[in-house]
């Protein structure tokens, strides 16, 4: 435990560093290739720093906050795009960098929602004491819990990222879900409900100029393979072994059902009289097929080397951490 609470300050310190570097380089140098060339050593740097952890959550976790987002958000910086800017103060620049938020357009700000967060906290530490009984399951509903897993870890990483950057620093900030289990299409899934801060640097980075260019089929085909290939990273952070190309599968085949899709609901509503499915049907086929492709493809390759073993691992020690954190805590205030 020492070592990784050292390892996150030396991360977190150098990656605000590099950070700095390039707000103020930014801020002196044009938009262009040249401005990519001056953070082309930033960029770089991002993807080595999660290697610096030996646990599987802050490994992976910094690798998307890292390798994957912040990558994206400097490379839309260097032609003037995306999230960030050499205009906005440093204290701003600083978290929408490096964590998995992005400024809302000025409005009222809001305030975290401490409730909802609580409750997946709470439905996330009963799932976690539910794995104690994962060698009784049967592959499939082990898997379904896997699901369930990832969506309430990234629900809570989302939440603490959005604590930190809104109820610390004051930024008004865009969510990053939008109750994907009410979906109703793969496009409304992936487009508009699920992991939203990753839609908002592949829109502008790979959707829009590949759109403009060729036409929004290949521009769905190639933000997805994009998406395919940064999740093939992330699972090398995951498992630290050579990719098998699964993830990358998944979401090539996620991008063909999707252009597929959009085409059959063009096609429908131009004949008379139009087509219509009712919602919780289109909700069930949706997110039944994103699981079932999930079980084939996205879970596999995780699960590799005994890593979900060793994520499970580090869940129940988080869990038991804060547990005897509490009760340390109670107990003293007993004692006064």
């Amino acid at each position: 435990m020492e070592g990784e609470i050292e390892a996150l300050l030396k991360v977190s310190a150098i990656s605000s560093a590099l950070m700095a570097y390039a707000r103020f380089s930014s801020a002196k140098i044009p938009p262009g290739f040249l401005r990519l060339l001056f953070l082309l050593p930033v960029i770089s740097s991002l993807f080595f720093l999660p290697l610096g952890f030996s646990s599987i959550h802050l490994r992976t976790i910094s690798g998307f906050f890292l390798a994957w987002l912040a990558v994206f958000k400097l490379l839309l910086l260097s032609f003037d795009a995306g999230p960030l800017s050499p205009s906005l103060p440093f204290l701003s620049f600083l978290p929408v960098a490096l964590l998995p938020v992005n400024l809302r357009a000025a409005t009222r700000r809001k305030p975290p929602h401490l409730l909802p967060t609580a409750i997946k906290a709470l439905l996330f530490s009963f799932l976690v004491s539910f794995y104690s009984y994962r060698y009784r399951f049967p592959l499939f509903l082990l898997l379904l819990l896997y699901c369930f897993h990832i969506y309430l870890t990234a629900e809570l990483v989302y939440a603490g990222a959005a604590f930190l950057a809104s109820g610390l620093l004051g930024l008004n900030l865009e969510p990053q879900f939008d109750a994907p289990y009410r979906t109703t299409s793969l496009q409304d899934f992936w487009g508009r409900r699920w992991n939203l801060v990753v839609t908002t640097v592949l829109r502008p980075s790979v959707y829009n100029p590949i759109r403009r260019r060729w036409g929004s089929a290949a521009g769905f085909l190639a933000t997805f393979l994009v998406s395919g290939v940064m999740h093939e990273l992330m699972v090398y952070y995951v498992t630290l072994a050579p990719p098998t190309g699964e993830m990358l599968c998944f979401f090539l085949l996620h991008g063909v059902c999707t252009v597929l899709e959009v085409r059959l609901k063009k096609a429908a509503g131009n004949r008379e009289g139009g087509w219509r499915v009712h919602p919780a049907a289109a909700t069930g086929a949706t997110l039944g097929f994103v699981v079932a492709t999930g079980f084939r493809l996205f879970l596999p390759p995780m699960m590799r080397n005994g890593s979900d073993e060793r994520v499970l691992e580090e869940c129940e020690a988080m869990i038991g951490f804060f547990k005897k954190g509490s009760e340390a805590i109670l107990g003293r205030f007993r004692l006064q």
